[in-house]
């Protein structure tokens, strides 16, 4: 034989099952089998249950953060809207404020105006009695130098007074006056 041919019958008896080949194979499977389990898949399915805990716990926390994250954007939301209520009607109170206190304003300008003009009249209405008074006074004067020197005599003081009764009797002191002051 050559030793190609050993080589062959050699290699042939490795592949031809046997049985001694298949229960030396069995036996090695089954002890490789039972340490495995004893000391691989063992630590590695307890990796594996740690790990599904792990991601578990996770996915709980990133389920609870968002809940958490959507309430406290409705809150969010629900204050800024209350926000904005408050700030419209702080404007509104303002703009209502503002209002009433140009009203009240005009209103004080007003009446402001009307006591001034009713000042004005008054003082008007009193130097216009006092300037009559002065022209009566005036033309009283008048009349009795004028009746003196008509009479070339002084009068007593009676008949000064009747003669200036007289005299401002047919004056019209009315139409000095002016209209609406009467």
């Amino acid at each position: 034989m050559t030793l190609a041919t050993a080589m062959v019958v050699y290699d042939s008896t490795l592949i031809t099952p046997t049985t001694g080949l298949m229960i030396w194979t069995l036996v090695t499977f089954v002890v490789v089998l039972v340490v495995l389990k004893k000391y691989a898949f063992g630590p590695i399915q307890q990796m594996i249950d740690q790990r599904r805990v792990a991601i578990t716990a996770d996915l709980d926390s990133a389920e609870k953060a968002r809940e958490e994250a959507q309430t406290a954007l409705a809150e969010y939301r629900q204050q800024l809207a209350e926000a904005r209520k408050e700030a419209s009607r702080i404007v509104e109170d303002a703009r209502r404020v503002g209002e009433e206190r140009r009203a009240a304003d005009v209103a004080s300008l007003e009446a402001e105006t009307v006591r001034l003009k009713e000042q004005a009249k008054a003082e008007i209405a009193a130097e216009t009695r006092q300037a009559l008074a002065e022209l009566k006074q005036h033309v009283a004067e008048l009349t009795m130098v004028a009746t003196e020197k008509v009479v070339r005599a002084k009068l007593d003081a009676g008949e000064q007074k009747r003669l200036i009764d007289d005299a401002l009797a047919g004056v019209d002191f009315a139409a000095l006056v002016p209209e609406g002051e009467q």
